[in-house]
């Protein structure tokens, strides 16, 4: 799996002329491509579709005919003088004759390719096995391993840390975080008042007690990550599974993250929706078979790598290959499967094998249930760092708004820190893979505790430097919950439909329709349109910007409307004895956990009139509810 960097080539070699000897790749072929190609079809770049990164990627668009150099579509392109055809296009350097008849030659020769050469940009080789890495001296009062080598890092870069957040908003924090709530006013003072040393640890701890809190939470993560769903594409057909009943069963009971693993690899049952994926209907391209679905959706949610792009042809993103993708496909497939390359078979068929062979081997004559069970097994090796170092890295994505690789599913990505990535993920193996402990390490540290900063805008892949945790938006999942929690309303009627009562009998604990979270029910209208996805496909991180859609919905949106306009109804009728001060008070500190400042309270009394008036609370509601101080989690 290694990948050979370009920049070994002596790139200012000038073009060797054609002569009766064979042509030579590394140093005659490879600097014209560089030279001429690279900018538009080599690396990370495929400009319609065509990437030069390797051979078998020419063949895949018959860019070129092994034998027939003139007759090679590519060598056309270079001899065209049509400046809507040619290429390189109009404004670039066009190739000179003997570089042509250089690559002429070589396409006659067969086009030799040096073995294990790509065009790719990445040199780094992220490792296979976990590593502990020596963890710089404790600055005072800060020894969480993540403060010890975050507080070196910045000292590094010439940065020093954040200040830390006041009390009452990191109770909102942690709580919005950790369990996906607004924090009870009377808590959070509480906690405020308390000259306790550690009680911000306790308070992580009591947040992570809280399972059903913990659970409900957590399921907006896994149904993304493991394309689970209540409704949609498949289920009214069978060609769907669902996995619900067993992922809020596994989250209830914290299930070691390894167990995890291997019941959604060699599932039960209850499990097997994940592995089982989408069975579309009609004829699909053969990357959307389910075969190939397994393939992709392992590759990515359990190691961070892009198996998509090797489903057609090799890829020209990293160094997967697509005999590589199709035999983890293999393993899932319960008959010969044969490989196709962009669509069209090849006559070869793939033999069942795990990506990693170093750590052991999948048996491809085994039946299927082993070879599922065996995958499991090596994918939760000991050895299997990988495994650890994606799971944890998506946990800190979650927890500070960025993951230490960027973006999560890059895992062949070097990180901002190796150590801090690689220090998360041991932290998992050495407490049992358990989840909330790598929580309860991240969500201690002073790291976390800092105050927030905005990203202004995505910084180039190696200019990112870690300053401090980054502003959040809420999900749709707790927009929604957390307008419920202000205004004190339940659940719609329509929850009746959820089959709450399966989950009940699956786990001891009783789902109430009327105080269900959103996480635990079907979409809605408002919910789509603030970025709950369909999860037809995996769904890693949602979008951070506001669209136009989304800003629409809110300012005149009429699901938002309605359920303000219940919650008007609640409030008034809960406290109808309240007079506006005290209400103000009250939706301020359960929105936003802190009292109004003078302005805002001179503003909302205008707002509500005295009495109360239904419409002033509503726009009350809706101008608190607007606020980026509500929406985010800072």
């Amino acid at each position: 799996m290694k990948t050979i960097c370009f920049a070994t080539l002596v790139l200012g070699l000038s073009a060797f002329t054609a002569s009766a000897k064979d042509v030579d790749f590394h140093t005659q072929v490879a600097p014209i491509l560089m030279k001429h190609c690279y900018e538009c079809h080599g690396g990370t770049e495929a400009k319609g579709g065509f990437s030069i990164n390797t051979r078998a990627l020419w063949l895949d668009k018959d860019a070129a005919e092994p034998g027939d150099g003139d007759g090679s579509f590519a060598i056309d392109l270079m001899r065209d003088d049509d400046p809507e055809s040619m290429m390189p296009p109009k404004g670039k350097p066009r190739p000179t004759k003997a570089e042509i008849e250089t690559l002429v030659k070589w396409i006659d020769q067969g086009m030799a390719w040096d073995e294990g050469f790509t065009f790719a940009k990445s040199t780094y080789e992220p490792p296979l096995e976990p590593r502990r890495p020596k963890l710089p001296k404790a600055l005072p009062g800060r020894d969480n391993p993540v403060d010890r080598i975050i507080d070196a890092y910045l000292a590094k870069q010439g940065l020093k840390p954040q200040p830390p957040l006041d009390d009452a908003a990191f109770y909102r924090r942690a709580s919005m975080d950790l369990i996906g709530l607004l924090p009870d006013p009377a808590e959070v003072q509480r906690f405020v008042e308390s000259s306790d040393p550690k009680k911000h640890e306790a308070l992580v701890d009591k947040l992570l007690t809280n399972d059903r809190g913990y659970a409900q939470h957590w399921m907006t993560f896994f149904n993304d990550l493991l394309r689970n769903d209540f409704t949609g594409t498949g289920y009214i057909t069978g060609g769907r599974r669902s996995i619900t009943n067993w992922l809020y069963k596994s989250l209830l009971e914290n299930k070691p993250y390894d167990q995890f693993t291997r019941e959604l690899l060699a599932p039960t049952p209850d499990s097997e929706g994940f592995i089982k994926g989408i069975q579309w209907r009609g004829d699909v391209n053969s990357s959307q078979t389910t075969e190939v679905q397994f393939a992709q959706n392992v590759g990515q949610v359990f190691l961070g790598i892009n198996i998509k792009c090797a489903s057609c042809h090799d890829s020209f993103l990293d160094s997967w290959s697509l005999e590589e993708s199709y035999s983890l496909a293999a393993i899932y497939s319960d008959k010969p499967l044969e490989i196709n390359r962009c669509d069209k078979p090849t006559g070869e068929m793939a033999k069942p094998g795990w990506l990693f062979p170093e750590l052991g081997e999948v048996d491809a004559k085994a039946p299927r249930n082993e070879r599922l069970k065996q995958l499991g097994a090596l994918m939760t090796h000991e050895g299997n760092g990988r495994l650890t170092r994606t799971i944890t890295n998506r946990l800190w994505h979650r927890m500070l708004g960025r993951g230490i690789i960027h973006p999560v599913d890059a895992m062949e990505t070097k990180p901002w820190s190796e150590d801090l990535l690689d220090q998360v993920a041991i932290h998992l193996s050495d407490e049992a893979y358990d989840l909330k402990a790598v929580l309860r390490l991240i969500a201690t540290s002073h790291a976390y505790r800092a105050r927030s900063l905005p990203l202004e805008e995505e910084p180039e892949p190696d200019s990112y430097a870690f300053a401090g945790p980054l502003v959040k938006r809420m999900t749709a999942e707790q927009l929604v919950d957390a307008i419920r929690q202000v205004t004190q309303t339940q659940t719609t009627n329509a929850a009746k439909k959820f089959p709450a009562q399966k989950i009940e009998q699956q786990t001891g604990t009783a789902i109430d329709v009327f105080t269900t979270r959103a996480s635990m029910l079907p979409s809605d209208f408002l919910q789509r349109a603030l970025g709950r996805p369909n999860r037809e496909q995996v769904v890693t991180s949602r979008p951070q910007e506001l669209t136009t859609l989304q800003a629409l919905d809110l300012s005149n949106g009429e699901a938002l409307n309605k359920m303000i306009q219940q919650g008007a109804t609640s409030l008034l009728t809960k406290h109808k004895d309240k007079s506006p001060h005290e209400v103000i008070e009250l939706v301020y500190q359960r929105a936003l956990s802190r009292d109004p400042k003078p302005a805002e309270r001179n503003i909302c009394r205008r707002m509500l009139g005295a009495p109360i008036k239904q419409q002033g609370l509503e726009d009350m509601l809706w101008s608190i509810f607007m606020l980026p101080e509500f929406q985010h989690i800072r």
